[in-house]
């Protein structure tokens, strides 16, 4: 069997438990040589005479999944599909799994350290406290606030849950919502407009799909409550980032977290020159507990579809 691994945890050196029982299974194994997502283009290449692929966040295209002959499974490490072609993978007949669950504590611990870091503006205060300034800056507290979670599946429920234990009030927005776990949860659902209209701090935890590309627009900007807090550690093409900016020009936002862009790296994006923006490198799942629990979650994925056993996370 060889097998492409290109998640950039896990690389030829990696000696997480995963890949010791990756190596036992393999005949060959073949590393991203890039150290950052691939292209369609660089993937065609690595994936010839591949049975088996372990993705990270690669453009998975129909060309790349066509010219694959020889693959039978796409194993994502990590919960988003967004950048596989689904219709053609299940055209060439090639299994897609997933982890979800392994990296939600992961995800929603950075969502909640971006709302406190923007709250009581702890960067800026850090380095202006370095530079030999000792300001008097006025944060908020997030007691008695009102979080509002766009998606509630399980890094939301967390994100949700790590609010209620500062005292926010938390409302939810999500098309397939669980009315019965909400009101279990002392959880508010409403409508995508009830919630931006609503919310003090509002978190996204949803996929990146034609419905939800720029779902914060300039219009839905506009709606939010004055000296709101905004928080994106989904998928990068939520959020319009120039009308971001001019929201935070304007006072509408008070902040913004970012750990998702709609171009990775970013590269002169107007959020930059902003000091009210933390930004991190889409590294909301990279904790030490979450790379494991995703890797070996992932290996067991792709030795079950290539050992035609049943595996229940497939996408």
């Amino acid at each position: 069997m060889k097998i492409l691994v290109t998640p950039t945890s896990l690389g030829a050196d990696s000696t997480l438990e995963a890949m010791r029982v990756l190596r036992n299974f393999a005949d060959e194994l073949v590393f991203n040589p890039y150290g950052r997502p691939l292209t369609s283009e660089e993937l065609i290449p690595l994936l010839q005479d591949c049975d088996g692929y372990l993705a990270g966040l690669d453009q998975v295209t129909a060309e790349a999944l066509q010219r694959a002959e020889r693959l039978k499974v796409v194993s994502r490490y990590g919960v988003g599909y967004d950048r596989v072609d689904l219709d053609a993978a299940r055209r060439c007949g090639i299994v897609v799994t997933n982890t979800p669950g392994a990296n939600s504590r992961a995800v929603a611990e950075l969502a909640f350290g971006l709302i406190l870091a923007l709250a009581r503006k702890i960067p800026s205060l850090n380095e202006e406290t370095q530079k030999g300034a000792w300001l008097r800056s006025t944060g908020c507290e997030l007691y008695g606030k009102t979080l509002g979670i766009v998606g509630l599946g399980a890094v939301g429920r967390l994100t949700a849950e790590f609010g209620r234990g500062f005292g926010m009030r938390v409302m939810a927005y999500d098309p397939y919502v669980d009315l019965s776990y909400c009101e279990a949860h002392n959880i508010r659902a409403g409508s995508f407009d009830e919630l931006i209209q609503s919310s003090d701090v509002i978190s996204l935890h949803i996929p990146r799909t034609p419905e939800t590309y720029h779902i914060i627009n300039q219009d839905s900007l506009r709606k939010m409550k004055m000296g709101a807090i905004l928080v994106n550690t989904a998928r990068g093409g939520l959020i319009d980032e120039a009308a971001a900016v001019d929201a935070l020009d304007e006072g509408r936002l008070s902040g913004i977290g970012m750990d998702a862009f709609e171009e990775e790296p970013p590269v002169n994006s107007p959020l930059f020159r902003h000091p009210n923006v933390v930004m991190t490198p889409h590294t909301g799942a990279h904790t030490k507990e979450a790379v494991e629990k995703m890797a070996m979650l992932s290996v067991e994925n792709l030795i079950k579809v290539l050992r035609g056993e049943s595996c229940k996370y497939m996408v």
